[in-house]
């Protein structure tokens, strides 16, 4: 079921939420329940690998500026597979004050899997933002996801000297916390040796479950390269990445992808369309 995208601008800013649900039919996952309000929606579903149900999430306006929120709520029913990205990459803007806001929540149920995938977010220098996931997994339930970003933009030698972004991430397996991450990202972290060492881009991925051969694998798929790293918390892997450009660190994450999906989701890659265009 769809709303109207009725505009929820305000003084403050854009107000926009999404809604989507999805559950397993004879063949294939569907999305049966897509709600939004102002500029958040989706396009219609792609089917590549035939029965795992691939998404893009819009947001028309290309950009986030202080005071917008944006809320997206996923729900992935008993049985279901999907996987959610964008079309391009996320924006934040410079603010003048304002905080802008993004919330996440993901609950997937038994047996279903998730995969959160969506390409890198551009934070300018002097942006402020807030931005929280929470992943709620029940008793067999398997997810993959991923953030990417880029701080300033070093191809117009823009560097991170003003701004702040808050990252929250917190993973529950059966109700209980696996994963309570607090990142606090300012000018001082952007440049410091024990920050992000002046690298524009970082990131992380997570996949559960993951066995013990994934962690081998991308263990070795990293070597002695520097500002890469991977480690478990039970059967939560946890790969981190720091580089001087967002694209080749996104091209690292799709090559751990393809080591962890065949062991978490069961499946071999298939990548999004979208992400060669």
């Amino acid at each position: 079921m769809t709303s109207p995208a009725f505009a929820q601008k305000t003084e403050a800013g854009w107000q926009a939420k999404l809604q989507l649900g999805f559950a397993a039919s004879t063949n294939k996952t569907l999305l049966v329940r897509r709600q939004h309000l102002g500029p958040l929606t989706v396009q219609r579903p792609f089917y590549p690998e035939g029965d795992v149900c691939h998404v893009y999430i819009l947001h028309p306006p290309g950009g986030i500026v202080g005071g917008d929120q944006l809320q997206i709520d996923i729900n992935a029913d008993i049985g279901s597979h999907a996987l959610i990205t964008t079309p391009a990459a996320g924006k934040f803007y410079r603010s003048a004050g304002k905080l802008a806001s993004q919330t996440v929540n993901v609950t997937v149920e038994a047996g279903a899997t998730l995969e959160w995938l969506p390409q890198e977010t551009i934070i300018y220098d002097g942006a402020r933002l807030k931005s929280s996931v929470r992943i709620d997994l029940a008793a067999g339930a398997r997810f993959i996801g991923w953030e990417i970003l880029s701080l300033g933009r070093p191809a117009c030698a823009e560097q991170f000297t003003d701004g702040l972004a808050e990252l929250n991430w917190q993973i529950y397996a059966d109700e209980k916390p696996l994963l309570l991450e607090r990142l606090r990202l300012d000018a001082q972290a952007f440049a410091a040796r024990w920050g992000m060492q002046g690298l524009s881009a970082c990131g992380t991925l997570f996949a559960t479950p993951a066995s013990a051969q994934s962690l081998e694998a991308v263990q070795t798929l990293i070597g002695d390269s520097p500002g890469r790293g991977v480690t478990s918390i039970d059967d939560l892997l946890i790969c981190r990445a720091l580089d001087e450009r967002s694209d080749q660190l996104r091209h690292f994450f799709e090559q751990v992808w393809a080591i962890v999906r065949p062991d978490t989701a069961q499946r071999l890659i298939c990548a999004p369309r979208i992400w060669s265009t």
